[in-house]
């Protein structure tokens, strides 16, 4: 394995390492020695409510009791009717269609097999080529990794991933070259519509983007105005605009859509994590209404699997997003994430090796360097992330370290996305424990 691989993969690959999880209350896991880990990024940015919430339990041994799964050839549910009211209700923008699936990898993929299908339905059949941008995770179908630019999960794959053309990050704490931070969403717009002007906007389908980089970033927000412009850009062309928000999304940063932040609705948008919560495998792909009528009359989407629409799924999210309306967390992730942000600003001060601390809501991403000055990314040798995890891990922190994030090899960044049900004090310990990890992992590098 390369050094370059982040320590997900590491993890995967090599699972015998890791300890055997026993249960989980709130944002804390147990394993089975009795060691409690305080869950500060949601696994992977999947918990939305914690662990163990007594009332989607109940809801799925409720449906449970009654059937597990009615095919959806078949059958529709209660379940997926009040789940799929409530996603209509929270999107809102006439977003109205919806396929299921079980994850984020399935709703990207559902999400590219609806643009091509729309723009054949339509008479446009030569647009089938997709843009994305570099330093991007889609998922790991073979469609969502053709449109990925994650150089340690693509390279077993080349030469059989689809073609698709790539633009320059949009991150404005490391523009592209020559281009001030100021003008970063101008320049990357630009960039959109010269691609499309290159290739001829009757061979475009769908511009895909996320609208806070994730994994492969280390939560990168899109800068102001970015999104307006390559929407118009978009509408101009025909393009279709596809927004994956299956890790920013479902509430994450403070608004349900993660777009809704920057006032844009997107033609087709593909959430999963924190939809359903990790409680059962959920994920779904949603789409407008002017897609969903030439959609309709192509038959409807051709896409979906076995399990879409599973009933107990279907009935996990529906509780999960019943307690994030009733209790209002969308607008408290919106207000405590600003105060957790405060809160890391305040306890990193200083530290010349904090480059960037950023994010919306819940998702929030810490950048490290080696030279706060020229954001020099930490040498790939001294393997900052797996030192930063194993201190972080021996104290009982769980988060998400992320490598490659500069140029698919070099930089370090750490991603925070508690549930968002952690408490004001829960987030300060979050705070002051991390910052205990980043002291002591520099202290090893011989940096403090």
């Amino acid at each position: 394995m390369k050094k370059s691989e982040s320590t997900w993969a590491s993890a995967v690959l090599n699972p015998e390492g890791l300890p055997r999880v026993a249960y989980g209350q709130g944002i804390y896991v147990y394993d089975s020695r009795g060691k409690r880990y305080t869950d500060a990024s949601g696994g992977p940015a999947v918990y939305s409510l914690g662990h163990n919430n007594p009332e989607v339990n109940e809801a799925i041994h409720r449906q449970l009791g009654q059937i597990a799964h009615g095919y959806r050839y078949s059958f529709t549910s209660d379940a997926q009717e009040e789940l799929s009211a409530l996603i209509e209700e929270a999107c809102g923008n006439d977003l109205t269609g919806i396929v299921y699936v079980s994850g984020g990898s399935e709703a990207v993929e559902s999400a590219l097999k609806i643009a091509l299908q729309y723009h054949t339905a339509t008479g446009q059949k030569t647009r089938r080529r997709f843009i994305s941008r570099r330093r991007s995770w889609h998922g790991n179908t073979l469609g969502a990794l053709s449109v990925s630019d994650f150089i340690s999960r693509r390279e077993p794959f080349e030469g059989a991933l689809m073609e698709a053309s790539f633009l320059s990050s949009v991150n404005s704490y490391r523009p592209p070259a020559g281009v001030a931070s100021d003008d970063v969403a101008r320049f990357c717009a630009a960039e959109l519509e010269d691609e499309i002007t290159r290739l001829g906007a009757d061979r475009i389908a769908a511009f895909i983007f996320e609208p806070v980089v994730g994994a492969a970033g280390g939560v990168v927000p899109a800068p102001p105005g970015y999104a307006r412009l390559i929407r118009e850009i978009c509408t101009r062309h025909g393009v279709l605009m596809i927004a994956d928000e299956v890790m920013c999304g479902s509430a994450r940063c403070g608004t349900w859509r993660a777009l809704e932040h920057d006032g844009v609705v997107p033609d087709i948008m593909a959430v999963a994590k924190g939809l359903g919560g990790g409680y059962l495998p959920l994920g779904a792909t949603i789409y407008h209404q002017s897609v969903l009528e030439v959609l309709a009359r192509d038959g409807g989407p051709l896409t979906g699997h076995t399990f879409t629409a599973h009933t107990a799924a279907c009935a996990a999210g529906a509780a999960v997003q019943r307690i994030v309306k009733r209790d209002n967390l969308v607008s408290y992730v919106r207000q405590a994430g600003e105060e957790f942000k405060r809160m890391l600003q305040h306890a990193l001060g200083g530290i010349e090796a904090v480059g960037d601390i950023r994010g919306r809501g819940f998702f929030v991403g810490v950048e490290f360097v080696a030279d706060y000055t020229s954001k020099k990314p930490f040498d790939v040798a001294d393997q900052f992330n797996v030192r930063f995890n194993n201190q972080a891990v021996g104290r009982g922190l769980l988060c998400y370290p992320v490598s490659g994030n500069v140029d698919g090899i070099g930089g370090n960044a750490v991603i925070l996305a508690p549930p968002y049900i952690t408490t004001r004090t829960e987030l300060e310990d979050i705070v002051q424990c991390f910052a205990d990890c980043t002291k002591a992992t520099l202290r090893e590098l011989g940096r403090m």
